[in-house]
């Protein structure tokens, strides 16, 4: 599949020019974000999350499984990412690009190894079954900054889930259909929510938030941050690029702490609001 063609040098010039003067082409400031749109399926655990164009789907779901032998008491939590030409024609089918392959590994950082799921609470009978939670991302359009998008999107699915009510009786495990008992929702230690920063060649233009397509491209740099609202650092990621100095990421901690309080807000609003028009019956 042919590339897409690269930026042209007046455009180069341009957009250079303009963030050089804290401008940019969509007429948001610097360090302002896309504000982020969350859609709910009929199902619990299928979200959509919308950074500007780019469009993210996640969802979760959940079956009972014998845990490995070297971990008994937890459960399990496995990330798939897809990246289809769907998302951009710069992504070929069935081949995993490299930004594919960043995405999933900092996903897995940002929501699994950040130990945001309590794994011990999805064991239902220690060494015999535990709950194996799968989080599939697909990418339906990037137009900029997926790893944000794709974050949002996971971290929320994962709090909108509902995993089946579940019975243990000596050895005999009954799992309780939702007509029957309320659903359960993961049990969650904190909610990291992921930022990515973008910086230039010249030294003189100051690093932008969310960047955009066109940005992302002619940026010399990315910074990934991921924290929760109580200012507690998961997860830097900066893969090559210009140099920082110490100062530089301290100023944007501070921004990716203000930020990461924002998100927090619109979330716990659009889950509070999709719970309260759902019913879920139980006889």
């Amino acid at each position: 599949m042919p590339r897409p063609p690269s930026p042209s040098i007046p455009e180069k010039e341009f957009v250079y020019g303009a963030l050089k003067q804290s401008l940019r082409l969509d007429g948001r400031a610097m360090l302002e974000m896309r504000t982020p749109t969350l859609t709910f399926g009929p199902e619990l655990g299928w979200v959509e999350c919308s950074l500007g164009k780019t469009r993210v789907l996640a969802q979760v779901d959940g079956k009972m499984v014998k845990p490995p032998p070297e971990r008994p008491l937890e459960g399990m939590i496995t990330i798939h990412s897809e990246l289809s030409s769907m998302a951009s024609n710069e992504y070929e089918p069935g081949r995993a690009s490299d930004q594919e392959v960043t995405i999933t590994r900092m996903l897995d950082k940002v929501l699994r190894r950040s130990d945001a799921v309590d794994k011990e609470s999805l064991c239902v009978l220690a060494g015999q079954r535990v709950w194996h939670i799968r989080l599939t991302i697909h990418v339906l359009a990037d137009a900029g900054n997926m790893l944000d998008c794709a974050c949002l999107a996971g971290i929320v699915a994962l709090k909108h889930f509902r995993r089946p009510e579940v019975e243990v009786v000596g050895d005999e495990i009954t799992i309780h259909h939702p007509s029957e008992r309320a659903p359960m929702p993961l049990s969650m230690h904190h909610t990291p929510y992921c930022l990515t920063f973008a910086f230039f060649p010249d030294t003189a233009t100051p690093p932008l938030l969310d960047p955009s397509h066109l940005e992302e491209t002619l940026s010399a740099g990315l910074l990934s941050v991921a924290l929760n609202a109580q200012r507690e650092l998961c997860v830097v990621q900066k893969a090559g690029g210009v140099p920082l100095a110490p100062e530089d990421v301290l100023r944007i901690m501070d921004v990716a702490v203000q930020k990461a309080r924002e998100l927090d807000k619109i979330v716990e609003r659009a889950l509070q609001e999709d719970w309260q028009g759902r019913t879920v019956e139980v006889r």
